[in-house]
């Protein structure tokens, strides 16, 4: 019987080790290359929306074309300002990137409809405590009006009026999007029971940590002893490793512009299935999405949330702590030659593109 379990552990070793090899390192890093995706139709649309989402066929509305064009008015300065007065206590509350829409007062609870990298939100000020509920609905099919003529909140349920859309490419630059309606006039309804629900309590809701990958009903997804909400990290449990600290260095840097200690609903996801990338130790909040499309949510697979990516590394084959990686952003590509000297990492750009 010893024998036997020794075996099993070996054959478990060997293949763990395989696949930290697969999934981190490659003899020809292969670059994400941009394919347009075909749109969806509106029947598919409807045929996959979320359960908990009610569309209501609107008789009068404000139309698609009407509210994109007003809200491009609002970047005026005059309108910038008044926009900012308007939502001065949101943006004091939630040191995240959003933006709002939709503001709306209940007794003492203060509501907005917020937008972000990852999607549509509810905002809620309620005894000046700020808490946020992911909608889980992709910016790449649904578009919320930025004037929401009627209130957003209504008998026990967040309602918001606006429209089906699909993405359409800006010819010429790769990476600028704009959208086009397929089906104006919709009045979009969730019962706030199903979007507040947080059966872990944890800070984040059902519908985030499901589309996220994080386990609702486990505060503490990784099983590190830090909560989900306060984890920098909370998909995967932080390792210190060469491996893990040269991707660390390679993260995208701020400079400061975020404080991601406060900023609970910014994360800067990335896809990649690489073992020691999941092992960064980071000071931005990060979440990852597998490489693979049928290992995907249903919400990452149709909806591009990375903003920002790092390559599986290739092996130097005359200096065994020698490799090459690439970082790349919305705008960029940068290639380091990255040598691993007196227990430390030094890195030399060897290469780069500025779109």
């Amino acid at each position: 019987m010893k024998i036997l379990y020794f075996v099993v552990l070996a054959v478990f070793v060997s293949c763990s080790k395989s696949s930290v090899e697969d999934h981190c390192f490659s003899a020809q890093e292969k670059k994400p290359v941009y394919v347009e995706e075909k749109p969806y139709t509106v029947k598919e649309i409807l045929n996959e929306k979320p359960d908990y989402l009610q569309i209501v066929d609107l008789k009068e509305y404000r139309s698609f074309k009407k509210d994109s064009i007003e809200f491009r008015d609002r970047f005026s300065d005059e309108k910038w300002k008044a926009n900012k007065e308007k939502y001065k206590l949101f943006n004091e509350k939630f040191p995240d990137n959003f933006s709002y829409s939709g503001k709306y007062q209940d007794g003492n609870v203060l509501y907005a409809l917020g937008s972000s990298e990852l999607g549509f939100w509810l905002m809620k000020i309620e005894n000046d405590k700020p808490s946020a509920y992911f909608l889980g609905l992709s910016f790449s099919h649904y578009y919320i009006n930025d004037i929401q003529e009627k209130p957003i909140i209504k008998d026990g349920f967040l309602q918001f009026e606006g429209s089906l859309v699909k993405i359409i490419k800006v010819p010429g630059l790769p990476g600028y999007d704009d959208y086009s309606a397929m089906e104006d006039g919709k009045l979009f309804k969730i019962k706030l029971e199903d979007l507040m629900k947080d059966s872990d309590k944890d800070g984040y809701n059902d519908i985030f940590e499901r589309n996220f990958a994080l386990d609702p009903d486990n505060k503490d997804t990784d099983g590190d002893g830090i909560n989900d909400f306060e984890d920098m990290n909370p998909l995967f449990k932080s390792e210190k490793n060469k491996f893990s600290e040269l991707y660390t260095l390679l993260l995208p840097s701020y400079a400061g512009a975020i404080d991601f200690k406060k900023s609970h609903y910014t994360f800067e996801i990335f896809q990649s299935d690489c073992d020691y990338f999941h092992q960064i130790n980071p000071e931005m909040r990060v979440l990852f999405i597998p490489e693979n499309d049928k290992e995907k949510t249903g919400y990452t697979r149709i909806t591009d949330v990375t903003r920002n990516g790092i390559s599986r590394m290739k092996k130097d084959p005359n200096n065994a702590n020698r490799f090459y990686i690439s970082k790349w952003g919305s705008s960029y590509e940068n290639d380091y030659a990255a040598e691993y000297k007196g227990g430390k990492w030094v890195l030399e750009m060897i290469g780069g593109i500025v779109v």
